[in-house]
């Protein structure tokens, strides 16, 4: 294979990966939601929520991590001395995160599963913004190939963070007023 197809392939299951991942967090919220209604609504909802993140999780997200893993090490396979450069260091250490946060939600998704829950859907709600700040700086730094740039990115990802906060409690409130 080319380059280009490697790259396109990385591309795909990047994107098919963060679909996972920010769907995965919203169905936790409605799992733990659930756990809070009532046993007759709990009985219906919890099986087919269950359902929903087992085959999001292990048919999409997993493979989608594994698949990106496997074709983004095959494009850097062909672009060796992009491992020189500090951009690329701090890309990678992104993409460090990244992994983490896929296995502390796949940790979270074991305990939803069991049926435990020690997060709050608001607690959840922040953690899926975790993944769109590391979407942003691992796409901000590979598009821009620049870590001087970066004290700039990280002002502008300081920025979304607080506005993803500010966000979720406006949200907050406004579902409490329901």
């Amino acid at each position: 294979m080319t380059f280009e197809y490697l790259k396109a392939l990385h591309i795909i299951f990047v994107v098919t990966w963060f679909a996972g991942l920010f769907y995965i967090v919203r169905l936790f919220i409605y799992q733990t939601e659930a756990m809070e209604r009532p046993e007759a609504e709990r009985k219906i909802l919890k099986p087919q929520l269950d359902m929903m993140a087992s085959r999001l999780w292990y048919i999409i997200t997993w493979p989608s991590a594994v698949l990106t893993l496997i074709f983004g090490t095959l494009v850097l396979s062909q672009r060796m001395g992009y491992l020189d450069l500090p951009f690329m260091h701090a890309k990678l250490g992104f993409v460090v995160l990244l992994y983490c946060y896929h296995l502390w939600c796949h940790k979270l998704f074991k305990e939803l599963q069991a049926g435990r829950t020690r997060w709050t859907s608001t607690q959840l709600r922040i953690w899926n913004e975790a993944s769109t700040l590391l979407l942003f700086a691992i796409v901000f730094l590979i598009v821009l190939k620049s870590t001087l740039s970066m004290v700039w990115g990280l002002a502008g990802l300081i920025t979304l963070g607080v506005t993803l906060m500010l966000a979720i409690r406006l949200y907050k409130k406004f579902r409490n007023k329901d």
